[in-house]
């Protein structure tokens, strides 16, 4: 029996953004390949919670075999067929998203980098000039307002140029939430600037490019262990006066493996629910996991819809 905390928490944030999203009316998604159970329920519940209208992509006989073992109906749902072929499906409903038919992508029962891949493809047309990345948006119990964390999905082992774009990326995503000037936490190992340890280095330098105004309406302070990044007690504890020790919107993770395991201890150990989307292209696109629960499947496709602003 699984007994995350996760399960045991009515997450009002959480609800509250959806609500939000609801009020700009349902965003047209083009979902790729829904050719599980799971996936294909998430669109369909995320409609009927009146954030999306989905167009499903891929197959019609296979999604129907899902939606038969759902007992669900596709009455009303516009389907693009495709052969069955999630490459296939997945440049398909990118090149709705380019044509302007649609305002999101959403992945289904493929391989993230059969979708991923075909967003980046020349032929997609939905690349821009940055980088993309990820962010999660945090429902947690124990925290006083909403927490981000970029990236524990999309860069693995970010280089300097790589961490300045996924700044860039979040900084933009809070301003068209409406975190108008975000506080963010650059994580490390240690609270100082350590010569041998990379990533204490690369925040150094990205404080530094922040204080010179190279990322405009946003408090960016480190490196911080995550202990004092988010307990203004443990921050005082060490010595630590910073505007974002103890109350950061945002939390920016070194490389992916920190990233990874931060984002399942938020929600298996910490009683957290999250929304996530991939930022940089030309439409958000909503990358949800099998292990994902429907709730933060619904609330990703909300998330998409803020992120437009």
């Amino acid at each position: 029996m699984d007994s995350s905390p996760a399960q045991t928490y009515a997450h009002p944030r959480l609800s509250g953004m959806e609500e939000r999203a609801r009020t700009k009316g349902k965003l047209a998604v083009a979902v790729a390949y829904p050719c599980s159970t799971d996936s294909l329920g998430a669109a369909l519940a995320a409609r009927d919670k009146g954030v999306i209208e989905p167009i499903l992509v891929g197959p019609r006989a296979k999604i129907e075999s899902c939606a038969d073992a759902l007992k669900a109906s596709l009455n009303g749902i516009k389907t693009v067929e495709t052969d069955d072929d999630a490459i296939m499906a997945s440049r398909k409903a990118v090149a709705l998203a380019s044509a302007g038919d649609v305002g999101a992508l959403m992945k289904g029962s493929q391989h993230t980098d059969e979708l991923l891949g075909a967003v980046v493809s020349r032929e997609g047309n939905l690349r821009q000039a940055r980088r993309m990345s990820h962010v999660f948006w945090f429902d947690l119990p124990a925290y006083h307002k909403p927490l981000m964390l970029t990236d524990a999905v999309v860069n693995i082992a970010p280089k300097l140029e790589d961490k300045i774009t996924i700044l860039e990326n979040v900084i933009a995503f809070a301003h068209r939430i409406d975190v108008a000037n975000p506080k963010i936490g650059l994580l490390s190992a240690v609270e100082y600037v350590n010569p041998h340890i990379a990533s204490s280095v690369d925040a150094g330098d990205l404080v530094a490019r922040a204080k010179q105004g190279s990322f405009g309406s946003a408090t960016i302070d480190g490196p911080f262990g995550f202990d004092n990044a988010i307990s203004k007690t443990s921050a005082a504890i060490k010595g630590i006066s910073s505007p974002v020790a103890g109350d950061p919107d945002i939390l920016m993770v070194p490389n992916l493996d920190v990233g990874n395991i931060l984002y399942k201890s938020l929600v298996y150990l910490a009683g957290g629910e999250c929304a996530g989307v991939i930022l940089g292209a030309r439409v958000p696109i909503i990358l949800t996991s099998r292990s994902d629960s429907q709730r933060a499947r619904i609330a990703s496709c909300a998330l998409a819809q803020l992120s437009r602003g």
